[in-house]
């Protein structure tokens, strides 16, 4: 009997120990007609899970007394007890029902699918699609996924081309809020150039690591009630990746194929197609390493890490402008120094008239003679436009770890620490034709500078979650910090000449945000068919911070000064004539006799006005140094109630209050109503606002602008300035807007969902900047800004957008694969309703005030710069080892609007000859891109994509707007054709 009993205590234990054992289950997953790629199957009460593969396959680590859960688009829901099985096959069957991604965004109450959310919300599953993508960032994966988000990138232009801003509905990037696993977003330092007119400090997607990402939820609804300022268009939830149990690796190499469309028929003259065709072949090399690791610890919590690194050679597109690059005085050995000395600026014409050479001499004397004896070709002098060079770094993680094995509240945090450098091109090629702006002996030949930015940044959430009784609390702080070193190289400062350096420091931004959030929520199952009550409140920190740069780079020098060295010295070179100025013409006074100078060591003039600071970007000066700090403090409340299973209700209120702005109120109403299970409708109705950043209250700086090739220098004065004051210009007040959406949900066919939603938002004060006043705009501002340009930030007019998007997706197998089609579009149009100009102390009549105070070139940027009308189609079709993606891109009409008058030259448009405004627009696009992929093994796939694979380039500009790009920017952008391959291994 003992031995019995000691038996039966042995086998207890034994299948107690094997019932707590982990142990791996395979198994297939298929339908009635074969095996399904992409389905959830997940381990039960728990964050584990994996995907189908292409044939159906799966394998999940597991409790042997676990229950497995698969779920898939169009099927219903199986659990299924593993029961120590190590096999595990699963049919499943479809359903009216269909199941679609469950989404955060938008709601602290119960879980709901995208077609239950009484707001439009787009679900992109980035862990499924980047497959299967050419695009290589989240940013410009959900341009291709979403037809309401934007992010232009900006092919050049100075620090824009460090970021690419995201942007919603065609609103700036700033009025959109980005949140990182419901946890606000900090954004980057700098103030950036927007496609949508005016400029935005943005978050700077970059530096969330694609591989990160399991999917982004894109709520298109007005949300400032219920996240607070920047939520005016919507907001963008970036879902990161939970423990996967598995490891996955992905190398990516690409190129732009660099191959010009055929434009033999336009206007540019054949040289200068020679110069587009004067390549170097393939270029834009991109080289992008990512990787992925998840692991589940025991107790429920987990582990997940992820890090990418990408590197981009440039992709050069040379501009056409046809400027004179010597000169006639270069040409001639006609150029002087400040004291009258010639500088023999062309050697060759010296040689060859030495030798007798005439015809030689005669070929040196013209730019291209020169040009061709020097070995330089037009692409060595042109302005570069295109893709900068650029290695960006990335590593993230996400941490969560219950607090007990009895507790309901675990720790949780997520992160990530990027680095980023780039070579930005941005800046016009500077001729030796431009005396003001002229070394021989450092550039014989001119130079094109170009500026660099490294920036690092850093992002960490810490905090902990669970129970408090009845109530789920969620107790958090965000850090988030932003570094910008700017740079330039292939410069100089002219007005210290010779002695200025050429490579210079030109100064650091820095912004800083610490949130803390404490929220609290609470679900009564019982009260009608359901209400959550949340509320929660927020303290946020921010900083914002300029650094100078090197005195060289904003300083002004002596170089083309003469100073007296006797009393009454006349200003007379070696040759015994008057000292002439840049232009040559000599220095004399009204009777043309040489000016004097009256005082030795005292008295000096300019000679040589040689243009101050670094060239192409003056470097910040001491006077634009800034370390600003402001907080914010904001409570909300949220309820959601379920009124009857068929109607839901939700309604929020948010009051915050700005140490630099004092308090907001904003509140919203949403509805849905279930006509039918197959047919909702919905609709929201909310104000909102946006507090002018801390960059757009404090960002200052001075920069060089060009108009018809011609160099002016401007500043752009933050609104506490002196210069400000004066001439009246207010502080800045906060963006507020009124936001009504209205639209249907269906589900038809039991395979297609189908969203169509109407909105209208109304923005009153947005932010823009000014045109530039001179003095003699008003002259008040003569002893401040003598002959300089001043601009400012205003609270310019009154915006609205309206439109109708629509979402449509279909899946179903089709022979023994699975095909998946999805459609979007958006129909919209924006309108400046009107300026809002104060009095200001000028000498300008109503309508030049209004006309300089906000320009036509900034109203039609926010009204046309951007598509209005944009359709997405794509498949995607999965059978066996393969798979495949297929997308169509249209880009509807965009068009730029001319800020000045000027001779219109175009003989593709009227009025040639008359002066006017050098207006266009541009037609529509249409380009398509291409993935496929092939699964090799169990473990490795090898993709090959392709995106805007026809190499469709938009219109030509108009010539008089050939200055720095060639073809507009803001549809499918002027790179052409990238095809990528790619590798992915996991295990």
């Amino acid at each position: 009997m003992k031995k019995i009993l000691t038996l039966s205590f042995l086998l207890l234990c034994t299948l107690f120990i094997a019932q707590a054992q982990e142990i791996t289950i395979n198994g297939k997953v298929s339908d009635a007609q074969g095996p399904l790629p992409g389905v959830n199957v997940m381990v039960k009460g728990t964050t584990k899970g994996v995907i189908t593969d292409f044939d159906g396959l799966y394998s999940i680590t597991a409790a042997s007394d676990a229950t497995l859960v698969y779920s898939f688009i169009g099927y219903a829901k199986l659990e299924i007890p593993v029961n120590s099985k190590t096999t595990i096959n699963a049919t499943l069957e479809e359903s009216a029902q269909q199941l679609t991604e469950t989404v955060v965004v938008g709601s602290r109450g119960q879980s709901r699918t995208k077609l239950q959310t009484a707001a439009p919300v787009d679900v992109i599953s980035v862990s499924k699609q980047a497959i299967n993508m050419p695009q290589l960032d989240v940013g410009q994966l959900l341009v291709a996924s979403a037809p309401s988000f934007t992010a232009v990138r900006s092919q050049g232009g100075d620090l824009s081309a460090s970021v690419t801003p995201p942007s919603l509905r065609g609103l700036g990037p700033n009025q959109l809020l980005v949140l990182v696993n419901g946890k606000r977003r900090h954004s980057g330092a700098q103030l950036i150039s927007s496609a949508t007119g005016g400029s935005a400090n943005s978050v700077d997607m970059d530096f969330i690591s694609l591989d990160a990402i399991d999917r982004v939820e894109v709520l298109r609804d007005g949300a400032s009630a219920q996240y607070g300022s920047d939520a005016i268009a919507g907001v963008i939830n970036i879902v990161t990746r939970k423990g996967t149990d598995k490891f996955t690796a992905n190398y990516t190499a690409g190129f732009y194929t660099n191959s010009n469309p055929d434009i033999s028929d336009s206007n540019i003259s054949e040289s200068d197609q020679a110069l587009l065709n004067d390549t170097d072949g393939i270029d834009g090399i991109t080289h992008q390493l990512g990787i992925n690791y998840g692991t589940s610890f025991e107790n429920g919590g987990y582990l997940n890490v992820a890090g990418t690194y990408r590197q981009n050679e440039a992709a050069i597109r040379p501009n056409i402008s046809g400027a004179t690059p010597y000169g006639d005085s270069y040409l001639n050995n006609e150029r002087t120094d400040a004291q009258g000395n010639p500088i023999i600026t062309n050697p060759e014409l010296l040689a060859a008239q030495t030798a007798g050479d005439a015809a030689l001499a005669a070929e040196l004397q013209t730019d291209a003679g020169l040009l061709a004896a020097r070995g330089l070709t037009a692409r060595d002098i042109s302005t570069f436009a295109g893709l900068s060079p650029s290695v960006l770094g990335v590593v993230s993680y996400d941490l969560e770890i219950p607090l007990s094995e009895t507790s309901e509240s675990s720790f949780y945090s997520f992160g990530d620490f990027g680095y980023k450098s780039g070579q930005l091109f941005g800046c016009f090629y500077r001729r030796s034709a431009q005396t003001d702006r002229f070394n021989f002996d450092l550039y014989p030949n001119g130079f094109r500078p170009q500026m660099t930015n490294e920036q690092t940044n850093l992002a960490f959430t810490g905090g902990v979650k669970g129970k408090l009784g009845d109530w789920d609390f969620d107790f958090s702080n965000t850090f988030g910090t932003n570094t910008q070193r700017l740079g330039q190289f292939n410069t100089f400062n002219a007005s210290l000449q010779s002695a200025s350096p050429t490579e210079m420091d030109l100064g650091t931004h820095k912004f800083t945000q610490n949130t803390a959030n404490f929220d609290l929520s609470r679900y009564y199952p019982d009260f009608l068919s359901g209400l959550n009550i949340a509320i929660g409140g927020e303290f946020r920190i921010e900083n914002y911070i300029i650094e100078r740069g090197q005195e060289e780079s904003y300083a002004a020098g002596d170089a083309g000064f003469v100073t007296a060295t006797e009393d009454n010295q006349p200003l007379i070179g070696p040759d015994g004539f008057p000292l002439e100025g840049l232009d040559g013409s000599p220095l004399v006074d009204a009777n043309g006799a040489p000016l004097v100078l009256p005082f030795a060591g005292v008295s000096s003039y300019p000679v040589l006005q040689y243009s101050p600071n670094c060239q192409c970007f003056r470097g910040f000066a001491p006077e634009n140094e800034a370390n600003a700090f402001r907080s914010v403090t904001g409570l909300y409340l949220d309820l959601e109630l379920d009124v009857t299973d068929k109607w839901f209700v939700s309604g929020a209120l948010r009051t915050e209050q700005y140490t630099d702005f004092g308090g907001v109120f904003t509140g919203k109403f949403a509805t849905r109503y279930s006509i039918s299970d197959n047919l909702s409708v919905r609709g929201s109705i909310s104000n909102g606002f946006r507090a002018p950043s801390l960059q757009e209250l404090n960002y200052s700086h001075t920069f060089t602008f060009f108009v018809d090739l011609e160099p002016f220098d401007g500043t752009l004065y933050p609104n506490s300035s002196q210069v400000a004051k004066t001439i009246g210009i207010q502080q800045l007040q906060e963006e507020r807007s009124t936001n009504i959406g209205l639209g249907i949900t269906a589900k038809l066919f039991k395979k297609l969902d189908l969203s169509i939603d109407a909105f209208q938002i109304d923005i009153k004060d947005r932010l823009f900047s000014t045109g530039n006043f001179s003095a003699s705009d008003a002259p008040v501002l003569e002893p401040l800004i003598g002959s300089g340009l001043a601009s400012f930030r205003i609270n310019g007019g009154d915006i609205s957008t309206k439109g109708i998007e629509i979402v449509a997706n279909y899946s179903d197998r089709v022979g023994e694969g699975m095909l998946n089609l999805n459609v979007s579009g958006l129909l919209s149009d924006r309108t400046f309703e009107g300026a809002n100009v104060p009095d200001l102390n000028t000498e300008l009549t109503d309508q030049e005030l209004e006309d300089l105070y906000i320009d036509r070139a900034v109203i039609g940027a926010y009204e046309q710069g951007v598509p209005n009308t944009q359709f997405i189609a794509s498949a995607t079709y999965s059978l066996g080892k393969w798979s495949g993606m297929l997308r169509g891109n249209y880009f509807g009409e965009i068009a730029r609007i001319d800020d000045g008058i000027g001779t219109l030259t175009d003989a593709n448009f009227p009025n040639v000859g008359e002066q006017g405004y050098s207006d266009q627009t541009f037609s529509a696009q249409l380009t398509a891109d291409l993935g496929l992929t092939y699964k090799a093994s169990e473990n490795l796939a090898f993709t090959l994509t392709g995106q805007n694979i026809f190499n469709n380039y938009p219109d030509l500009y108009r010539s008089e707007e050939r200055g720095f790009y060639l073809y507009g920017n803001a549809q499918q952008g002027s790179l052409g054709a990238f095809y990528s391959v790619r590798a992915t291994l996991s295990f």
